[in-house]
């Protein structure tokens, strides 16, 4: 076997060829083998979790596996919960007289009126409609309770161990609440769907409304208009919960989820703190998947060498200098002998912080390809059967 040795300089190479998503299961939140990340911001909210949805990569954390109140941030699981669960989100909902006038926040909605799936959500998560959320749950699940059935196992899929939902507005009830950290993680599950990051990043629009009318709502999420590369999520408020606010924004491939409970400067401490992660650190793609690798001398082939491929690929969320200590290894034969079918798993790739594996993934050949010594002998059967016929 031969092995041979890319450092971080050519990682830039893999970089150029394509950008697609990239399997990081290997990594859990603390990344042990990297250092702990730190930034220069902080906040004063009673619990914080701020980290890149993208890689997992944490950046700044307070009480942040603490079980709180937090308020209509509760609507980012009932938005995507509905999204996971209605096939149709222009289906028409004729509002049950269950979600009029619903305590707090409303869209106004009445008895017997009629709106899209799609355009409850648009209430829910730009106005923050209690009433929106409501009826989307009955249209969802026929009750609310089931509904948060739902919901807490939207939590789970999302890998939210701490949270408990019992109804899909967010008012105070002591068996709702859910943790920083794992309201982050809920977060990033919604923004892997298009629908739900198109409508938590929209700033106004139009909705159905009655007698002919429209609603016309904007979205509460000042961060939207301010913060470069916000594409959401949601505020909240209930007296118990104080002021709460799930933000996300993206740069240059490095997406940042952050969550402050019951934060009074919510905006101000969530912009500052995004801003820091993204002067320190970005995303690197290592690895990209389905990219070429190098040749393999091939032995008895019809064809000199064959072409190899890494299937998966790695992105990491480093500081410059973090970068610089990355290399790449790979684990290769000093030839193959054909037939080599297509796909075949022919050595590994090995990524390093350091002396420290942080990745291992296959290598497969790209092509078949026959051998030229069975090519031969077929020839030959086929020669001697025609004389013998």
């Amino acid at each position: 076997m031969r092995k041979i040795l890319f450092f971080s300089s050519l990682i830039l190479v893999f970089c150029m060829i394509a950008f697609l998503h990239t399997d990081v299961s290997v990594f859990a939140d603390s990344q042990p083998v990297l250092p702990k990340a730190s930034i220069s911001a902080s906040s004063s909210a009673s619990s914080a979790y701020v980290f890149d949805a993208i890689t997992g990569r944490v950046f700044y954390q307070k009480n942040a596996t603490d079980q709180r109140a937090m308020a209509s941030t509760t609507k980012i699981a009932t938005a995507i919960t509905v999204i996971d669960n209605c096939k149709d989100l222009d289906e028409v909902v004729k509002i049950d007289r269950r979600a009029v006038g619903i305590e707090g926040t409303s869209i106004y909605l009445r008895e017997g009126e009629e709106l899209s799936v799609r355009d409850l959500l648009y209430g829910l998560m730009l106005r923050s409609g209690n009433d929106a959320a409501t009826a989307l749950a009955i249209h969802c699940a026929g009750s609310v309770e089931e509904f948060a059935n739902l919901m807490n196992k939207t939590a789970q899929k999302a890998g939210a161990d701490s949270t408990n939902f019992v109804n899909p507005h967010g008012l105070d009830n002591p068996q709702h609440y859910t943790t920083a950290r794992d309201l982050a993680k809920i977060t990033a599950y919604a923004l892997n769907n298009d629908e739900f990051r198109q409508i938590v990043s929209t700033k106004n629009i139009k909705i159905a409304g009655v007698d002919g009318a429209y609603r016309y709502l904007t979205n509460k999420n000042r961060l939207l208009n301010s913060l470069d590369g916000c594409i959401g999520v949601k505020t909240g408020y209930t007296s118990k919960a104080g002021r709460c606010l799930v933000s996300a924004a993206e740069r240059d491939g490095l997406r940042v989820v952050c969550v402050v409970l019951n934060c009074g400067p919510m905006f101000e401490e969530s912009a500052n703190i995004i801003n820091a992660v993204f002067d320190k650190y970005h995303c690197y793609e290592i690895l990209t998947p389905y990219s070429f690798v190098t040749k393999i001398p091939l032995l008895n082939g019809e064809v000199p060498s064959i072409e190899v491929y890494i299937k998966n690929g790695l992105k990491l969320t480093l500081t410059e200098e973090e970068y610089s200590r990355i290399n790449i290894e790979y684990d290769l034969p000093d030839s193959l002998t054909a037939p080599v079918s297509y796909q075949k798993e022919v050595g590994t790739v090995q990524v390093y912080f350091d002396k420290h594996l942080i990745f291992e993934g296959k290598i497969y050949t790209i092509d078949e390809v026959d051998s030229k010594l069975l090519r031969d002998k077929l020839k030959d059967i086929l020669k001697n059967w025609s004389v013998l016929n």
